[in-house]
């Protein structure tokens, strides 16, 4: 199909196509930039490390070249639509000695040497591919165009184009070069890009393995929050429901023993039962609404959050930015971070004016809760914001708070989500 994402005409239009154009073009430039400049740095450091001068030389020269090829993953990003996440070991928090040793052995630190010495010859053959390709097809398309108009000719090698016979043909080759150059332009973007994420990209290994450690400790988490949610009900309905429903059982019991005897006790003893119940019902109704909702599942995450704005002390502008309804369990995380958050906010921030955003971001649910309050707010294992992480982190999600002394705060989530 002339018009699929593969076509002639696809290709044509595709901004992937004309995005690695300039790349191909100048990545001569900037690879021979980073060859000169590391053919001349590391054997000048290596022959000064004998009277010492040479080592700081040398891990300069490396952190150099880590940073050249930090920005190479972003062009290749840019360029090809490849992402490449960093690949480096942790670094140390002090030390000269354990910075050096951090360099020499990270393996992404010679993959970067050997991406940025390699990149000036690929970059050269780029370049001519890329040249020829121009030069040829645009002779072949423009060159015939005065002999359509007028007298002229165009002479190509041993060839001459005098005539309007000849000169229509050279044009429909010109044309066909140039999709055929559309289509080796993608070849080498690939190319290139299958070589930044050989030597730029991380370990696909340990990327896994990392992932997997990674899903392992939310299994975790996630299982220590429910058993925290358990117990926290148990409490719950222990302390309030229970002892509310025991102390009415005890007010019958002594109301239905003077019946007879006292019937004005009897009324008041009654009406203790009859008050003790209603609170029992409201802290019943309560301890359901913290773990889920009914206006949730009813109405959706707007009418939800909008409710408890409505509760809180200050006043919480809310903005739900989501046409389709996340998944259930999305929609409950995203909740109970914002009822937390407002909590939290109530307790301890003395803030005056909060903001609840919910939005999409690709295939992530984003939900930001800000207020004006005093800050400072960190989140400590056991606690509040700590129990979100743990709630969040069920699903992969993140929990992220950003609350300098003195204000404001911003507690973010981003949960994966797909709809």
């Amino acid at each position: 199909m002339p018009f699929g994402r593969w076509g002639p005409l696809g290709v044509a239009v595709d901004p992937a196509t004309w995005r690695a154009v300039p790349y191909l073009l100048g990545s001569i430039v900037l690879g021979g930039c980073y060859f000169v400049g590391l053919v001349f740095a590391i054997p000048v450091s290596v022959a000064f490390v004998v009277i010492w001068v040479g080592v700081p030389m040398l891990v300069l020269t490396m952190f150099l070249w880590r940073w050249a090829a930090m920005l190479e993953r972003r062009l290749v990003r840019w360029s090809f639509g490849v992402k490449l996440e960093d690949p480096y070991r942790p670094r140390p928090e002090r030390g000269f000695w354990n910075h050096v040793g951090w360099l020499f052995g990270d393996p992404a630190t010679w993959k970067d040497l050997g991406y940025l010495l390699l990149l000036f010859p690929v970059g050269m053959v780029e370049f001519v591919a890329s040249v020829v390709f121009w030069c040829v097809s645009l002779t072949l398309i423009i060159g015939p165009i005065p002999i359509v108009l007028g007298d002229a000719w165009l002479t190509i090698g041993a060839f001459e184009v005098d005539t309007v016979a000849e000169a229509v043909p050279a044009m429909i080759l010109g044309f066909a070069l140039v999709f055929a150059g559309l289509y080796a332009i993608r070849g080498l973007a690939w190319l290139h890009g299958a070589l930044a994420r050989l030597l730029l990209g991380a370990d696909e290994t340990k990327v896994l393995a990392a992932k997997a450690d990674r899903l392992r400790a939310s299994r975790a988490r996630g299982v220590d929050a429910a058993e925290t949610e358990r117990r926290r009900i148990e409490r719950d309905l222990h302390d309030g429901a229970q002892q509310r429903l025991l102390a009415v059982a005890l007010d019958l019991g002594r109301a239905q023993a003077k019946m007879d005897a006292d019937p004005e006790a009897v009324r008041e003893l009654l009406a203790s039962a009859h008050a003790g119940t209603k609170a029992a019902i409201a802290e019943l109704r309560d301890l359901a609404r913290g773990i889920y909702p009914a206006i949730l599942t009813d109405r959706g995450l707007d009418a939800a959050l909008s409710s408890l704005a409505g509760r809180a002390p200050v006043r919480v502008d809310v903005s739900v930015e989501i046409t389709e309804r996340p998944p259930p369990a999305v929609e409950s995380i995203a909740y109970f971070i914002v009822a937390e958050s407002l909590t939290n906010m109530a307790k301890h921030a003395g803030a005056t004016e909060a903001r609840v955003h919910v939005s999409r971001q690709d295939l992530r649910v984003v939900v930001e809760v800000a207020d004006n309050g005093v800050g400072g707010a960190v989140a400590v294992p056991g606690g509040g914001l700590a129990g979100l992480a743990d709630r969040a982190a069920t699903i992969d999600g993140i929990v992220t708070v950003d609350s300098p002394p003195g204000g404001p705060t911003l507690v973010r989530a981003e949960l994966p989500c797909t709809w």
